[in-house]
């Protein structure tokens, strides 16, 4: 099933590794966003703003308000990888 969006969006990218990360948060963005061309959305030109955070173990992990798919990562067995993507890729950063 392909679900084409082509519009501009934002990609929110939260990594939670099983320890301390090997590598760096960068080499972890182009792989996603390139899975999510052709599948998700059209070309990965429409992306406007990536977000990019790692949470290794021992480090605080605060959300005010986690969506029901945040908190399943949250609390999942790690390594996880919780990405949303954004139709609104110029409003307020969350």
């Amino acid at each position: 099933m392909h679900i084409w969006y082509e519009g501009p969006v934002a990609i929110k990218i939260f990594y939670f590794p099983p320890g301390q990360m090997i590598g760096d948060i960068d080499n972890i963005i182009k792989p996603i966003i390139d899975s999510l061309s052709e599948h998700i959305i059209k070309d990965d030109n429409q992306v406007v703003r990536v977000t990019a955070q790692k949470f290794e173990e021992g480090q605080p992990a605060s959300f005010s308000d986690p969506s029901e798919v945040l908190t399943t990562a949250l609390t999942a067995i790690r390594p996880v990888t919780y990405i949303h993507i954004s139709d609104n890729p110029f409003g307020e950063i969350q």
